[in-house]
């Protein structure tokens, strides 16, 4: 993909984000984009750098570092991961400067403290939650939910920062349901931060309270 169609994709998907705050009543500045950058190359990331974008999402923990080494000439990158995380590579990450977005089990949640307290850092996470109860994807159980949020609380090198979720592929009316009770799990366990929300669905997830969008497509194009 040209870097001009980056740019224009960029630019249209700050647009929606504008558009969306305006129809929920909200401001844009609630909203924070984070641009998904899986399977594109570095230099697809350096260039939506250079156009002012600071928050870029990866679902592959190689990837991720291999593009964090190679970018990190860029000092307010910030990285997160939103694809799983298994345990044995938690100590990839764990060395990072990344949000971890994908925290799906008390076990993960323990490892991923210890790691982060070796490495004397202090992780920024996220519980993803699947909400619709989809066997093929990751993510607590809504049954599950409190025991994690305790779990993490309890790890000193470790913030809670909000939930994550992944819906069905559906229309985008679709997902609303979806957004809307993983709203209210977050209000339930007191948290306000919500991931939610991707290319095709962002207005529906702004609207039902996402305070993060992960676009991937919009921006970058199909991935190759």
């Amino acid at each position: 993909m040209a870097m001009s169609d980056i740019a224009a994709g960029l630019h249209a998907t700050r647009a929606r984000v504008v558009a969306a705050c305006a129809a929920a009543g909200r401001e844009p500045s609630s909203v924070s984009l984070v641009a998904v950058s899986k399977m594109h190359p570095a230099e697809c990331v350096r260039e939506a750098y250079a156009l002012g974008q600071r928050a870029f999402g990866e679902n592959y923990v190689q990837e991720l570092v291999s593009k964090a080494a190679e970018l990190s000439d860029l000092p307010d990158i910030q990285w997160h991961l939103i694809g799983h995380l298994q345990r044995n590579k938690v100590k990839d990450v764990a060395r990072l400067n990344v949000v971890i977005e994908t925290v799906d089990s008390e076990r993960l949640a323990r490892a991923l403290a210890e790691r982060a307290a070796l490495e004397k850092k202090n992780i920024d996470v996220f519980i993803q939650v699947n909400v619709a109860g989809e066997l093929q994807k990751s993510g607590c159980a809504p049954t599950e939910l409190d025991a994690i949020v305790k779990s993490v609380r309890a790890q000193s090198s470790l913030r809670l920062v909000g939930l994550m979720t992944v819906p069905p592929a559906e229309d985008p009316e679709g997902a609303r349901p979806h957004f809307r009770a993983l709203r209210e799990h977050a209000a339930r366990v007191g948290l306000s931060a919500l991931s939610m929300g991707m290319s095709a669905d962002l207005e529906v997830a702004i609207a039902e309270g996402a305070t993060s969008v992960r676009v991937g497509t919009a921006i970058f194009g199909r991935r190759v």
